[in-house]
Formats: C-alpha cells, structure tokens, sequence
C-alpha cells in the first residue's frame, strides 16, 4: 500500500532498534508468581490470532505494576513494546498518534487524525508486538482498536469486570500475607536500613494487603522515621488525613483516599451505587448477605441488585447470588467523612451508617434470642454488627442502635458469651438514656436486661444494686403492680437467691408471688412461673415439703394453663423431678426426668438446649441412683450434643463435661476425670476469667482428693475457698460448700485440729444461713461428728449424732439416704 503525499507506508515500515515504550520498573516488586503465570498461560493458549488479556481488579491492587512486569520480563520476546494510558477515548487517540510517531517519525507533522490512523494500520500489519492498554475505564473506549488489530498481544488492565467479550481474563486479588509485609519491609528498608518493623503483619493486615495501601504507608514510615505500630496509631485517629498523606514526590492521585475516585465517578450515573457502597461499609469485609440489605427498606429493588450489579462490573465489590464482600480498605474510606469529597459526605456517611442499623434491626425482627429455630437469624447479623458497633462512636447510637444492641445482648447471654453481652447492654442502657432520658421503658428495660447479663456471668454483686435502682425507677414510673415492676422485682428475688442471701430472697418472692395473683391472676403465666421459683427457694432453704407441694401445683397449673407440651411446662416438670431427687424420691425423679426428656426431645427437638439439660438432668439422677454407666452414657452424649449445638465454650458445655468427669470418677476412671476436669477448668478461665471458675477449681481438687493426691487437692481447696469468700462472700452457699470439703480434705490427711475447726465454723455458718434443718447444714454437723470421733471424743460425737438424727428424721423422712447414713454411723458410734 503506498501512502500520499509525506505519509509513511505503515505495512512495510519496519522498527528502528530501541523504539518502545514502558512505565518506569517499579523500584520494589515481590510475589505475583501465580498471577505471572496465569497471564504467560492466557497469552500462549489464545492462539495465532490477536491475542488480547484483560487483567482486572479493584483500583490499587497492583494491575499496572503486574502489566509493566509482565512486558520487562518478556522484552526480548516482542519487536516492539508500546504502552499507553488508556483511561478516556482522547488518551487512546493520543497514545495510537505517539505509536505512529515513534514508528515513523515524519508522521508527527501529520494531523492528530491521520497518525491515529497510522498507528492503527501499523499494528494491523505487523505482528509480534506487545500493546498495553493501562487503566481503561470501559471496553468501549477501546473497541475500535480491538476491531482493527488481527495479530500481536494485547494487554488490558482495568477495574472492569465485565464486558469484556472474547477476550481471556485474569482476575488480580490483594497480596498475600507473606509478600505484602515482604514489600512493606523492602520499601522501608531501602530509605532506612535500620528501620523497626514490629507491627508490620498488624499494619498490612489492617490495609488488607492492598500493594497501592502499603506502599503510600511504607513511603510514610521511611520518610517519617516511625514503626509500623505508630502508623496504625496515626491511622486510628486521624483517618482522614492519613488517606490522603504521601511522602515527598508522591502522587497525591494515587492515595487510600482517591484511588477510586474515578470508578465512583463513573458510576455516577447509577445514584444508589455510591448509597449502596456507603451501607456496605459499616458491615463485616465478607459474606454480607443479599437477602439482609434487601429487608431494611432503605433501597428497593431493582435499584439494589442493579446498583450491586455496577459494583461489581468495577470490583468495587465481590458478588453472588446470596453475598456481597468489599475489601475492608474500600470499607474505611468510605465511612471517613470529608468534607471536600463529594463521594463521602459526611451527612451521607450518617445516613448509611443509621441505614445501616435499621437493616440489622429489621433482619432480627420477630425472632426470639432463646429460641434455636432463629439462632440462624443471629448468627447472621452478629458479625456485621459488631463491625458497625465497632466502627460507630457511641454518641452517633439511634433507638434503632439501641433496639440492635438489647437485642444481641440478650442472645450472647444465652450462648454464653456474658462479656460481650454486658458490654453491649451497658452501651444500650447509656445511649436510651441520653436519648429518651432515665425513666423512659427502653431505658429501664436496657438496664434490667444489663442486670440480667450480670447474674449470667455469675456476679450477683453488681446484678443487685441495679436490680434493686431499677425496681425502685419502676415503682415509681409505672406504679409498684405495673407487670413490669412485678417481672423486675422477680429477677432482683433471683439475683438474691444466686448471692445466696435466701433470707432477702425468700419473702420478695413470696411477696411478690401474692402481688402477682392479686393484679395478674392465679393463672397468669407470670404468676405460675412466680410460683415454681419460690418453689425452688423453699428447697434451696431446706423445707422439701413445702416446696415439693408447690411444684406440684406449679406442673399443673402449667399444663392447665399453657398446655402439657408447654416449654415451660416441660421446664416445671424438670424441677419437680429435681425436687423429688433432692428428698431421695430417686423412683419418682427418675420416671419424671425420662418422661420430661422423651417430651423434650418430641416437642422441641434432640438438639435444643433445654432437651439437653434433660439429658444430663436424668444422667445425674442415675449416678445418685448408683448407676453411673447409664450416667455416663447420658452424659457422654449431652457433652457432644452440647459441643455440637451451644460451642465447646458455652457455659452449659462445660456444666455437662464437669458431670461427665464426675461419673467417669464414680466408676473408677480417675485418669479421664482429672484430665476433663482440667480441660474444663483451663477452657473456663480462658472465656470467663478466674473468678467465674470456682467451681470447675472445686470440682478439680475433689478429683486430686479421690486420687489420693492431697498435696494437690488441699491447696486447690484453700485457693477456691479465699477467691469463693472474696467473689461470692463468705455466706454464699458455694462457699460454705467448698469450706466443708477443705475440712474433709483436711481430715484425710490426719490434719483433725484444723479440719474440726473448719468444720465447727462451717456448721454455724450453714446453720445461720441455711437453717438447722437443711440437707447440708445436717452433712456438714455427721461429718464434725466424725471429726470428734477420730479425736477420740465420743462425748461430743454421739450427741451431736443423735441430734442430727432426729433433725435428718424431721426434715428429709426417716428413709431418706441422708437420715440412714446419720443412723449407721450412730450405731457405730454407740458400739465403740
């Protein structure tokens, strides 16, 4: 083909040696093996026609930098390499004139027109060439190149996902974790070789190992002479500024902070992109579900699936047909306000933020925390809450912030995780506060749910004093018959019951019993579940008979009232069947526990948390019943459901690992018991701290003690009993327990001053807190018995022997295990 007049014949023009053009090598380049690889392979396997590779990915991911890699590694291999900025239509007119003027220089007198079409021809008659199309913003801004070129390799980077047909895509992701502290560290340490790099792992995790993020943030620290640990300081309190913040000679273009700027101005045109961007950024970085966004009613469809569907086009997010994940930088700047950024004004940022409260509130709506059909529900939000809980000031808490975090609370109750429950109710109470002032219902009900919180965690200490300003806020807001009063006054009576102040808990219960059938009724399901708790301070106080008859009614009231398949008449049968074991009824107990599981497991399931207590409910019957191979077998079974259903960590869990290595321990297996009482006590303390172990402590030293390992039980006895004094008090009935088996332990090892000591000590304290006649005050009065009797004392152990008996006679029945281990004993006695 022969060109007019001063135009070069493009076909047969040959390149002059040295004619090219590539970017600058970066001075730091590490990993991308793999993704190397996958564009070598994608260029190879395209065939003998164009080959053209789009190489895609979020902004800042390091497409450039893989593309100018790819082309330096293979210079050798192509003719001629040319890259051009391809970001408008203008810049790829631009770069095709410059091809035609570095090709053949007397085409640069030519019009602008003409040398694109130079360009063109040239590539459309040559091949073994490289062309790089850098940072296209749409596929078609480069069609017309694509439609014209029929040889030689094509290489596209861009944020655009789609689109792109018929051309082989690699897909480009973050740095890993080895490679991007591998970065961080290299492009420090070229400025400043002695740099300390501590933190460094902490510092690209927390920019998600985005190569534009960590290489703005090591250019910072070198200039800047600080450790990674400071960055991230800086980071945290000063985000705004930090996004923007660029060392000398930096590109202030190429920050966390404007990076995608472009992409969102392209997306201008879809308005609800950048609302939909804005919410997402308050949630967890993954696996944000789509069927949640669409519940809040914030954005409808189909502008939701179409404003995620643009994202996703531009990798601003990664999306399926059931979640949504943005990377956790894209996340921070879109929820850092500026004022000067039209994309992230700090009214829209608000607005996305409360949005975004309303979709989590929403999506827990009609749930009921205790109920394990709807712990999906929760296990759902939790993550994304947390995160916008975490990322959210305190003083930005809506009632819609406070509604999420009641919510959550009273679920993470339930599963045990107590510290996080408390810390979220006492955000709740403090923000309904501010808002709706201290007498308002939300208010109030926020702190009695913080109450509650606290007594679940074991710490009835802090549990009472709000219990009892939260009554007295009620009495005097609502009136002292409003059933809200009733229900709080309820709660304070079972806060003082867990302290074990059964004086102060015993009359509020009767009282408040009396209120409630006065105002509610005698069958108000309140009023019933009133009456099975005083039912239960009866027994803890030592008075079976009355509290026996009170179940009794209790179970039927309930099966009246709410019906025989009625969780919570299920859970009034399990007491019964508690009550009746406590006497010694064994036959009874066992016959009511089976029958109460077989009805659990039917009308709630085999996995739910209250058929689970069942199970190991009947199993410790079974072992008081001597029969601890059907308890083991129970309880074997409750500690794997439990594992399965609640975590290996829940309270419950533990509880039921706790009555396993007891059983293990009543047939003999020593080994296994001190092994599983250990692994609970560690797991213990490392979810709850040492002061919610004491049992699991107590438990332990028993184990040591059967083993006949007394140097260990007796110190871990001393222990449990100073830490159960200090948290609990010295009245507690923890605590008076414990201070009997030290004494016990104590006797063992031939130590009769100090164990009957202790024990003298721990019959008038059960006897001044319990009363003469409970089931434990008359154990520990048969055991300081004994400990007269191995003194040599039979003058002061046969009659307290014989004045036990007849209080064990009076109390618990003539047959009961307890009176007729005290009747053997006095036999002996009398025959020494």
């Amino acid at each position: 083909m022969v060109g007019g007049p001063g135009v070069p014949v493009m076909e047969s023009r040959a390149v002059a040696p040295g004619v090219g053009r590539v970017p600058v090598e970066p001075g730091v380049f590490v990993g991308r093996v793999e993704e190397l690889a996958r564009l070598e392979s994608a260029v190879v396997r395209t065939g003998a026609r164009a080959v053209v590779v789009a190489v895609h990915g979020l902004g800042g991911v390091g497409k450039s930098t893989l593309a100018a890699r790819f082309a330096e590694q293979h210079a050798g291999r192509f003719s001629l390499t040319w890259w051009m900025t391809a970001d408008s239509p203008s810049a790829v007119v631009a770069g095709l004139a410059e091809l035609a003027d570095a090709v053949a220089p007397e085409a640069a007198v030519l019009p602008s027109e003409q040398r694109v079409e130079l360009g063109l021809r040239w590539l459309a008659s040559h091949d073994g060439w490289l062309l790089v199309l850098d940072n296209v913003i749409t596929p078609e801004d480069v069609e017309g190149v694509l439609e014209r070129v029929r040889t030689g390799t094509v290489v596209i980077t861009s944020r655009r996902r789609s689109g792109w047909r018929a051309v082989e895509k690699v897909l480009l992701d973050v740095l890993s974790e080895r490679e991007a502290a591998e970065l961080l560290a290299r492009l420090v340490r070229s400025e400043w070789p002695e740099a300390d790099l501590d933190g460094g792992d902490r510092l690209c995790a927390e920019l998600g190992w985005l190569p534009l993020a960590v290489e703005q943030a090591g250019a910072y620290i070198a200039q800047n002479r600080i450790t990674p640990a400071a960055y991230l300081d800086l980071l945290a309190r000063f985000p705004a500024r930090m996004f923007t913040a660029t060392a000398e000679g930096g590109d202030a273009q190429r920050t966390m902070a404007r990076v995608w700027h472009v992409t969102l101005d392209r997306l201008a045109d879809t308005p609800a992109a950048g609302r939909v961007l804005r919410e997402l950024a308050w949630y967890a970085p993954d696996g944000i579900p789509r069927a949640m966004l669409g519940g809040g009613g914030a954005l409808g469809e189909p502008e939701l699936s179409e404003a995620l569907g643009r994202l996703a086009a531009y990798n601003m997010i990664g999306l399926t047909a059931d979640a949504v994940a943005v990377h956790r930088l894209v996340q921070a700047v879109t929820r850092t306000p500026d004022p000067a950024d039209r994309h992230r004004q700090p009214a829209d940022i608000a607005t996305a933020r409360d949005n975004a409260t309303t979709t989590l509130t929403t999506a827990l709506s009609g749930h009921n925390p205790r109920d394990p059909v709807d712990w999906p529900a929760y296990r759902m939000v939790l993550p994304h809450a947390r995160a916008l809980l975490g990322h959210a000031s305190p003083d930005t808490d809506t009632t819609q912030t406070g509604r999420l975090l009641n919510e959550l609370g009273r679920y993470l109750t339930g599963q045990g995780d107590v510290g996080t429950a408390i810390a979220y109710h006492t955000r709740a109470a403090d923000s309904c506060q501010r808002l709706n002032g201290p007498d308002h219902s939300m208010t109030l009900a926020s702190r009695h749910s913080l109450a509650h919180a606290h007594l679940a965690a074991g710490d009835p200490s802090r549990a009472i004093p709000l219990l009892e300003a939260v009554v007295a806020d009620e009495e005097r807001v609502f009136g002292p018959d409003h059933p809200a009063t009733l229900k709080s006054r309820s709660y304070l009576a079972d806060a003082f019951w867990t302290a074990g102040e059964l004086s102060r808990a015993l009359p509020l219960r009767e009282s408040n019993l009396a209120r409630q059938e006065r105002v509610l009724g005698t069958d108000h399901p309140d009023t019933v579940s009133s009456r099975g708790n005083l039912a239960h301070s009866y027994l803890s106080a030592g008075d079976p008979g009355r509290a026996l008859a009170l179940y009794e009614v209790t179970v039927a009231d309930s099966e009246r009232v709410r019906g025989p398949d009625h969780p919570e008449t299920l859970t009034s049968k399990n007491n019964l069947a508690f009550a009746y074991q406590s006497v010694g009824d064994l036959g009874r107990a066992i016959r009511l526990f089976e029958a109460t599981l077989a009805d659990r497991e039917r009308v709630l399931g085999p996995a739910h948390p209250d058929t689970l207590i069942s199970r190991g409910n009947l199993g410790n019957a079974y072992e008081s019943a001597g029969d601890p191979g059907r308890a083991l077998a129970l309880y074997e079974v409750a500690v794997a459901d439990a594992e399965r259903v609640l975590g290996r960590d829940h309270p419950n869990t533990s509880i039921w690992r706790n009555h396993l290595a007891h059983a293990c321990e009543s047939v003999g297996d020593l080994g296994r018991a001190i092994r599983l009482y250990e692994a609970t006590l560690a797991d213990r303390e490392r979810v709850l701290g040492r002061d919610h172990t004491l049992t699991s402590r107590t438990h332990l030293a028993d184990a040591y003690e059967s083993a006949g390992d007394l140097g260990r039980a007796i110190p871990l006895y001393e222990a449990a009993v100073a830490d159960l004094e200090r948290v609990l008090g010295r009245d507690h009935n923890d605590t008076l327990t414990s201070r009997h088996n030290l004494a016990y332990a104590y006797m063992s090892v031939g130590d009769l001053v100090r164990a009957t000591r202790l024990y003298e000590a721990a019959v008038a304290d059960s006897e001044r807190v319990r009363g003469a006649d409970h089931p434990d005050t008359l154990t520990s009065r048969h055991n300081l018995a004994h400990a007269y009797w191995a003194m040599g004392d039979l003058d002061r152990a046969i009659p307290l022997l014989e004045s036990t008996l007849v209080a064990s006679e009076r109390a618990l029945g003539p047959d009961h295990p307890t009176t007729r281990t005290i009747r053997s004993s006095l036999r002996t006695a009398r025959s020494s």
